[in-house]
C-alpha cells in the first residue's frame, strides 16, 4: 500500500488526527488536516481518473465526505473557520472532488490549476 492509500484510509477511517474526527468529535474545522484530506483526494483523482473500475472503500470514502461534511457543518451553530470563503470554497472543492472521482475527469478546462486552499 503507497503513502497516498495511506492517508486516505486513515481519513476516510476517521482515525486518530484525521480532519472527520476532529470535525465530528471537537466541533472543529481543522485545516491542516482538511488541506491534508483534500490533497490526498485530488491525487487518487489524478491516477484513478482512466481506472474503469472504483475501490468500493475509496467511492464509499468520497460519497460520505461530499455528502456528511456539508450537511455537518451547515447547521447554524457550528464553528466555521474565517473567512467565510475559505469554508465555501471547502465546500465547494469536496464536492468537486467527489464529482472528478466518480466521473473520471473534472468541470474545469485542461490545464487546471487546484489552488490550496
Amino acid at each position: 500500500m503507497d503513502e497516498i492509500t495511506k492517508v486516505l484510509r486513515r481519513e476516510f477511517d476517521a482515525e486518530e488526527g484525521s480532519f472527520l474526527l476532529r470535525l465530528r468529535g471537537d466541533l472543529e474545522w481543522d485545516r491542516a488536516a482538511f488541506t491534508r484530506l483534500e490533497r490526498v483526494m485530488r491525487a487518487v483523482c489524478e491516477r484513478s481518473q482512466s481506472d474503469e473500475k472504483l475501490d468500493r472503500w475509496v467511492a464509499e470514502g468520497f460519497y460520505e465526505v461530499a455528502t456528511w461534511v456539508p450537511s455537518w457543518t451547515s447547521h447554524p451553530n457550528f464553528p466555521k473557520p474565517a473567512p467565510d470563503g475559505y469554508f465555501e470554497d471547502c465546500i465547494e472543492r469536496i464536492g468537486d472532488l467527489a464529482n472528478w472521482y466518480f466521473r473520471g475527469w473534472h468541470d474545469y478546462s485542461e490545464g487546471h490549476v487546484w489552488a490550496d486552499l
